[in-house]
């Protein structure tokens, strides 16, 4: 699995240093969200992660997402990002704000909380930084692999990202996560096909159907190249399971 350079640029995205410096430069610059804001994605997650969920929003930035979460009825979202400057300028934003936390943590390593500490995980960008940087297959490891273990069983892992399956897919499908997933295509902000918009938005929640290798099947063509991918990973709750498969003996 090589370093994903589809989107990257000069800038080491898995660099603390880089992200304080960006913040404290753009200071005055308000909020910025990385590809959707929380109006764009809102179906996905009300469809998959009830609003009584504990959820952790990894490389959480400078975002308002969390903040409309809030607004819509989520209870409780720990926000993490690896910036201590953007994680100071959000404790202070929202101290009066007792449903979201801020805490400056590296993704690679949580190890602050324990196993299964989380309903839900929301990724807005944050591999894809990770990919973009040194030992990046290395990296996105440890990082999903804390995803996995802060996860409870049939918690869910929401990746937003610009990496298409076979980009991505190698990453998730690894046999230790047991995920089971389902993939969403969204087109970027401002983009719209012609046709009847609620048509275009219903299409927008169906799932695409993966082949067995997990990619996008070979006659799928893609209305904006530059779409951005939503990942559903689905942890197995393997006690249900090994259940099932005792009652079927």
């Amino acid at each position: 699995m090589l370093r994903d350079v589809s989107a990257c640029n000069t800038y080491n995205y898995g660099d603390a240093l880089y992200w304080d410096a960006r913040y404290l430069q753009e200071a005055g610059c308000g909020s910025f969200d990385w590809y959707q804001r929380y109006s764009a994605l809102r179906p996905f997650v009300r469809n998959y992660v009830p609003t009584s969920s504990r959820i952790l929003m990894v490389g959480c930035g400078n975002a308002v997402m969390s903040e409309d979460m809030v607004k819509d009825g989520y209870e409780e979202i720990v926000n993490v990002d690896i910036s201590t400057v953007a994680i100071d300028m959000m404790r202070r934003k929202y101290e009066h704000v007792p449903q979201l936390k801020y805490m400056q943590m590296d993704v690679r390593d949580m190890s602050f909380f324990p196993d299964e500490s989380f309903d839900a995980v929301i990724d807005k960008g944050t591999l894809d930084s990770l990919m973009c940087g040194a030992n990046a297959p290395i990296c996105a490891g440890q990082m999903l692999g804390e995803v996995s273990r802060l996860l409870r069983h049939g918690g869910v892992y929401m990746l937003i990202t610009y990496g298409d399956p076979t980009a991505r897919m190698p990453h998730l499908s690894r046999p230790v996560f047991n995920w089971k997933i389902e993939l969403y295509i969204i087109p970027r902000p401002g983009i719209q096909k012609p046709g009847d918009s609620h048509s275009n938005v219903k299409s927008y929640l169906e799932p695409i159907p993966l082949t067995e290798k997990g990619l996008l099947p070979a006659d799928y063509v893609m209305e904006d190249p530059d779409a951005h991918f939503i990942y559903i990973c689905k942890k197995i709750d393997e006690r249900v399971d090994l259940s099932n498969k005792s009652a079927d003996i």
